[in-house]
């Protein structure tokens, strides 16, 4: 058994302060494995928002996994979009930007940028993601204990969601899904269209699924603020969309996913020739 609970999409700046305090509450009665938030911290990356955000960051329960969203680049700088757009998140949240890793018996997580301080295309809030850092993340996620839950996390939906209020329209998206879901990896959560959701990823052996967490923020699309509740055992996972109320949080939409078996035993995960490079490189 093991659960984790998704934030998304906070954006200080324009934070629902209720929902925010609620969901810190929340966080701290309900004992769980992992807190991940999923990008988006702040509106404009401005400082005064993300040490707002970063102060309710430490102060939910720990571990804590968080990554980068398109709103966490420096709006204020073109310089700073340009040459360093993840210094401030990088300096305020405490946590990288890339190849970011958590690991415990439970869950395993692994964090890959798909946002930009620009891009060569008109809209800069679209995704872009990295083949190389794809397939580094999806070798270490391959590499989970036996029986571990293993998550990509990153903050626009690799695969789009039919009838969202948003697109991630992520360069390169379907291939690196395909790479996540080859190496068996159980969820890509994410951000971005404000919306929760969670659907298999019609990829490779169909035995991956795409999460969507809610927004925390006055920036709603057709939905309250919300977050995700994950929880898993060895057969399913449950993700249930605890929705805001006007004073409390209650579950609402609940999605029952079947868990792809994890065939692999103690003695060959690590991969043996992985462990062997390993041996190799440490000699």
């Amino acid at each position: 058994m093991g659960r984790a609970l998704q934030f998304s999409d906070v954006h200080f700046g324009r934070e629902h302060r209720h929902a925010c305090a609620a969901a810190l509450d929340f966080a701290h009665r309900t004992p769980c494995d992992l807190v991940l938030i999923t990008g988006d911290v702040t509106q404009r990356g401005l400082p005064d928002e993300f040490a707002a955000a970063g102060d309710w960051i430490r102060r939910m329960p720990e571990p804590t996994f968080v990554i980068v969203g398109n709103h966490d680049v420096p709006y204020w700088s073109l310089a700073a979009r340009l040459f360093h757009p993840w210094r401030a998140f990088e300096r305020a949240i405490g946590h990288p930007a890339h190849d970011h890793q958590f690991l415990s018996g439970a869950v395993m997580v692994r964090g890959v940028a798909t946002a930009r301080g620009w891009q060569a295309r008109l809209n800069w809030s679209k995704g872009v993601i990295d083949l190389g850092q794809t397939r580094r993340a999806a070798a270490a996620l391959r590499q989970a204990p036996p029986g571990a839950l293993r998550i990509l996390a990153c903050h626009h939906p690799l695969v789009e969601m039919i009838g969202a209020p948003m697109t991630g329209e992520v360069k390169r998206g379907e291939a690196a899904a395909l790479i996540f879901a080859e190496a068996g990896v159980d969820l890509i959560v994410t951000g971005h269209v404000h919306v929760p959701f969670a659907l298999p990823i019609q990829l490779g052996d169909h035995g991956s699924y795409a999460v969507g967490c809610g927004t925390l923020s006055h920036r709603e699309r057709g939905a309250p603020p919300s977050f995700n509740q994950i929880d898993w055992d060895a057969d399913e996972i449950v993700v249930t969309a605890m929705a805001w109320t006007g004073d409390r949080f209650e579950p609402g939409q609940k999605w029952r996913l079947p868990r792809r078996q994890d065939t692999r035993r103690r003695s060959t995960a690590p991969d043996p020739d992985v462990a062997g490079e390993r041996e190799q490189a440490a000699s």
